[in-house]
């Protein structure tokens, strides 16, 4: 499928495709014919993987239209992203800002994030840990990472410096992906560790390509909620990373990413030959398998929960931009903490 749309965003996932405009929707062109054709009233965003072209009259009807484009590479990670002139409250930005430069405030900030993040993923091993047959090894191997993962999460919690923080999430990260693969039921569908820059195979490549979308979803939030998405406040400035973003989306890596990979790999709904192997020994998902973890992902994203601390129900796709909503308040003083969102 060399395009398609999910939820409000399309996604562009052929080599060579063409965006263009026409009227009042934008058609994706592949092989010189109209495969996907959306009215732009539908869509928030476009995601387009790999080697595109998105014409200059389709920029400017997107960005006229509110409408983010975001290119990725083949393998999900963030080239570039267009969007429309920021609107929002400058003064919440300002604030954001002081609150960054404020060591105190910010390491407060990103104890949050951090203690959200190994909350999630201690809640995800632990709920394998039920599955797993009563006695078993991997029970009782699930269960004693968990209560290692635990002792990160105290540990982050005390942390009194940004590298101590940094430190305890490492650690605590660490020991929860040398479990995953007892979490993983396909044997084809196993890793030694956690690899990036290229992913060394293809569960890897999965999470990789997640953990894009995640971040995509994040920044809209953030942006939507009139904050900067470049500033954050446990991932230490860089250039063209969005370090807000990157932040915020943390505590929805076990919830919403991993969980996805997981479902895929152990229904069967993915397999070898939805893999590319390059020569330097990375592999990419094909255009296929990006088809299937985005659908995947967006089926995760549409499944329902009752948000912990607003009592909301929501889909588990809402819950980044409520937890952007009252990241916002915090920043204006409204709340004291922020409270990330913790599932279990």
């Amino acid at each position: 499928m060399s395009g398609h749309v999910r939820g409000n965003t399309l996604f562009a996932t052929s080599e060579g495709a063409l965006l263009r405009t026409r009227n009042f929707s934008l058609q994706l062109v592949v092989d010189g014919r109209v495969a996907v054709q959306v009215p732009l009233h539908h869509l928030h965003s476009v995601a387009v993987f790999g080697n595109a072209t998105v014409t200059s009259a389709a920029l400017a009807r997107c960005a006229e239209a509110g409408i983010s484009v975001t290119f990725l590479d083949a393998g999900g990670r963030l080239r570039a992203r267009v969007d429309a002139p920021q609107g929002g409250n400058v003064l919440l930005r300002r604030e954001q800002y002081r609150l960054a430069d404020d060591e105190k405030r910010a390491l407060a900030a990103a104890r949050s994030f951090a203690v959200g993040k190994l909350n999630n993923q201690r809640n995800l091993l632990l709920h394998a840990a039920r599955d797993a047959a009563e006695g078993s090894r991997t029970r009782a191997f699930l269960r004693q990472t968990a209560e290692l993962v635990r002792a990160r999460i105290l540990g982050a919690a005390a942390a009194e410096t940004a590298d101590e923080l940094r430190g305890q999430e490492g650690i605590g990260t660490r020991v929860y992906f040398n479990a995953f693969t007892h979490l993983v039921h396909a044997a084809a569908f196993q890793m030694q560790a956690r690899t990036r820059r290229p992913p060394r195979d293809p569960l890897n490549a999965m999470l990789s390509f997640t953990y894009a979308l995640l971040t995509n979803d994040c920044v809209a939030a953030l942006t939507t909620s009139g904050l900067d998405p470049a500033v954050g406040f446990f991932h230490r400035d860089r250039p063209g990373r969005p370090g807000l973003a990157l932040d915020l989306m943390e505590e929805f890596r076990p919830v919403l990413a991993d969980r996805t990979v997981l479902a895929l790999v152990n229904r069967h709904q993915i397999d070898d030959a939805d893999f590319e192997h390059t020569e330097g020994g990375g592999v990419l998902l094909s255009a296929g398998g990006r088809r299937i973890l985005i659908e995947g992902y967006h089926g995760r994203r549409l499944e329902e929960a009752t948000h912990p601390l607003l009592g909301e129900r929501a889909t588990l796709g809402e819950f980044p931009f409520l937890q952007a909503r009252l990241l916002a308040r915090h920043v204006r003083g409204e709340l004291p903490t922020y409270p990330p969102v913790v599932l279990r």
